[in-house]
């Protein structure tokens, strides 16, 4: 380094500098090798010993006095610049330095090497973090443009604005969005200008008009536009924030709105595989645990993109609603019961696209309640019976019988009339106990539309007239109930509804309601009489037993009806010109009875639409006796029966409770008022009952009167306890004052 000409320090680059100045430093280290190799161990041996002795600060400045000698440039530029690093106090000894070896000491905070292209990208980053406020101002200038003349560059900044708005619903703060949305109403505005603007925009951007003219009945596909790889990127962009704004809202009026623009999209989704799909796992969703509206709206989009992509999605779509409507029909309450109701037609439209997928699924389904039913039949135990008599296996049976009834009809379908029949029917004989009826009752009525839609004979009367026999109506129920039972939305009768009067009610109501309709499919046949003749045997044999008035006016309303419909076919058939195995001649003799109709038939017509009227009612939560002017109980307040209290004072006051031969009179305590108010709370229960029979009205009234004697007793007597008298004053009391009669007006109550 010395025999090189040195440059003076104002010419040398920063780099220069540096190496300049580690290179004199390698040339010292160097020279000691050299030295060390030369045989000169003994010294520095000596001088590291001296060294350790030494402190840091004085090797330093020997350092500083031999760079001096050295390069005395370089130690001037550091006198001019750096004057702290030359002069430090040098007063530490060796051993603080010794004892600060001995300890590490962590640094406050720790320093990560960067490069400078490290920097660079960072400081990127936080220029890109940094995004633009919308504001309203700015989508009135985008709805504007956009109506006037849309481009793909105007396109892009809307989807950028989208994206960021809908970044705001999920609360992912990691991903970076060009456009911030901060406001709620900057938010519901963008989100308008979208739903309105967009699809309008797109078609004149991808120039699909021109398309729709060329084909006016087939759906045409954004895709085919020339101009659709330039947009595809934005318009996935779009349609993903689409989904990931529908998944986050909560609104039933703005998940409304979105899926009527979601509607407007599905061409845009079929062009688009990977979005379709995840489009579609949210519709089903909307579609099984959405309100009204946002039900029907699901299903509209899912059956388009079904009819148009038939071959892509509607496998996979059938098993998603079927195992989403088998999860949502697990409880049933007169509220869920329309919304599962709908599920099961919009479901069986959907079946209805496909015979053959329809079979495959219904195949694979109807076994697997085939093996539930065959595991509870063998293993009998409580789990197995459980896995039956549940609401889900109940309304899955309720939906392959309407399926199979709807597209009746079908070759394809046909094969799965019979085993689903059977399996029904082995569902009611699993457990023939009382508390099980309504779930018998639901079966029988799945197999009546079944047997009416594909004109199959299933036995179903028996299961109904078994009732009649197993079940004593003669006998008084144990406990009266306020509120009818209703069967439509129970599988399971507890022991206390058994002895409720409102279960042999409902009962009755239910088996004439189901004899009705299934009578109704079966009276236009030709052997009608000898199909109703064992149950006209059952139901005379029921009315000599039954004792109960109203049980025996509907069984025998429902005898005249069957009768009479008897005697009609049984005069048609004796015109008839046919044999029995004539099978055309036979069909087309049915066709001409349910043309001209018969009596019954005209009377179930009639009889269906007051149904329907009552079911209505009890839908929309009104009482289905509303119509009837029951009288109803005013009960007085306290304040009211105080007052009275006060004016009867001492009307009752001689009356004893015992005619023994005691001559103490008891009077009642307060604490003996308990149990009068007691006794006027249960027939208070009572009450609405009491229009039943008017022998019970009596009683009530009977009960009502002596019950307000008891209150009026302790009126005279205030918490005292009973007082002898003497005999004397006993006499007294027996003899009594004189007789004095007061005209008393009467209520016709009274």
């Amino acid at each position: 380094m010395a025999s090189k000409q040195k440059r003076k320090l104002e010419d040398l680059s920063v780099d220069e500098f540096l190496l300049s100045g580690f290179d004199a430093d390698g040339d010292d280290s160097d020279e000691e090798e050299v030295v060390q190799q030369n045989g000169k161990r003994k010294n520095t041996a000596s001088s590291e010993e001296i060294s350790k002795k030494k402190g840091k600060a004085s090797e330093h400045k020997e350092q500083l006095a031999r760079l001096q000698a050295k390069d005395p440039e370089f130690y001037q530029f550091l006198k001019d610049n750096d004057q702290q690093l030359l002069n430090f106090d040098d007063t530490d000894s060796s051993e603080e330095d010794e004892e600060e070896e001995k300890y590490h000491t962590l640094p406050s905070e720790l320093e990560e090497a960067r490069s400078d292209e490290e920097e660079q990208e960072s400081a990127a980053k936080q220029k890109k973090s940094e995004s633009i406020p919308v504001t309203e101002k700015m989508i009135a200038e985008w709805k504007a443009a956009l109506r006037a003349e849309p481009s793909q560059r105007l396109f892009r900044e809307v989807t950028q604005a989208f994206k960021g708005a809908v970044a705001t619903t999920k609360g992912d703060s990691a991903e970076q969005c060009r456009y911030a949305v901060s406001d709620s109403a900057v938010f519901n505005a963008l989100v308008l200008f979208c739903i309105r603007d967009i699809p309008v925009a797109l078609q004149r951007i991808l120039d699909l008009k021109s398309l729709e003219k060329e084909d006016q009945k087939k759906l045409i596909l954004p895709s085919s536009s020339k101009r659709w790889q330039k947009n595809m990127l934005d318009i996935k962009m779009y349609l993903s924030g689409l989904i990931q704004l529908l998944s986050s809202l909560t609104q039933s009026t703005v998940i409304a709105a979105v899926l009527r623009h979601i509607h407007q999209m599905v061409p845009y989704y079929l062009c688009l595989t990977k979005q379709c799909r995840i489009l579609l796992k949210h519709l089903v969703k909307q579609w099984s645990t959405g309100e009204e509206t946002v039900r029907v709206l699901a299903f509209l989009s899912i059956s388009k993109v079904c009819r148009h992509k038939q071959d892509a999605y509607l496998t996979t779509i059938l098993k998603q609603m079927y195992i989403a409507y088998v999860q949502n029909c697990k409880f049933t309450s007169p509220n869920s019961l329309p919304l599962i109701s709908f599920m099961q037609r919009t479901l069986t439209e959907m079946y209805a696209m496909d015979s053959q997928v329809s079979y495959q699924h219904g195949f694979i389904y109807i076994r697997q309640l085939a093996i539930h039913l065959r595991n509870a039949m063998t293993m009998k135990k409580k789990e197995t019976y459980q896995s039956v008599y549940n609401w889900q296996y109940v309304h899955c049976l309720g939906l392959w019988c309407r399926v199979l009834s709807t597209l009746h009809p079908s070759e394809v379908l046909e094969p799965l009339i019979y085993p689903l029949c059977q399996v029904i029917l082995g569902c009611i004989k699993l457990v023939p106990i009382a508390r099980y009826y309504p779930l018998r009752l639901h079966c029988v009525r799945a197999l009546t539309l079944l047997s009416a839609s594909t004109g199959t004979f299933v036995p179903v009367l028996p299961f109904l007239l078994e009732i009649l026999q197993q079940e004593d109506f003669n006998k008084k129920p144990g406990r009266m109930s306020v509120k009818p039972i209703n069967f439509d939305v129970i599988l399971k009768l507890s022991k206390a509804n058994l002895q409720e009067k409102a279960f042999k009610d409902g009962l009755i109501e239910q088996i004439y309601d189901l004899m009705l309709e299934y009578f109704n499919t079966q009276a236009c046949t030709i052997g009608f009489p000898e199909l109703a003749l064992p149950t006209i045997i059952q139901l005379k044999a029921f009315l000599k037993e039954c004792k109960v008035a109203n049980y025996c006016k509907q069984i025998r309303q429902l005898l005249e009806k069957v009768q009479e419909n008897c005697n009609h076919v049984t005069s048609r058939r004796q015109r008839a010109a046919f044999g029995v195995a004539d099978s055309v001649a036979v069909a087309a003799w049915e066709q001409r009875a349910r043309e001209e109709g018969t009596p019954l038939t005209k009377y179930y017509s009639q009889w269906k639409k007051l149904r329907e009227k009552e079911i209505q009612m009890e839908i929309s939560g009104k009482e289905r006796m509303m119509d009837l002017n029951l009288p109803e109980i005013n009960r007085k307040m306290v304040a009211e029966k105080k007052k009275d209290k006060k004016e009867f004072k001492g009307l009752f006051e001689s009356d004893s409770d015992d005619d023994g031969a005691d001559p103490v009179l008891k009077i009642k305590e307060k604490a003996g008022q308990g149990g009068s108010e007691e006794d006027d709370d249960e027939l208070e229960d009572l009450s609405d009952l009491s229009g039943d029979d008017d022998d019970d009205d009596d009683a009530g009234d009977e009960d009502g009167e002596e019950d307000s004697d008891d209150d009026e007793k302790p009126s005279g007597s205030k918490g005292k306890g009973p007082k002898k008298l003497s005999n004397v004053n006993l006499q007294e009391i027996a003899e009594g004052d004189e007789d004095i009669v007061e005209d008393l007006e009467l209520s016709d109550q009274d």
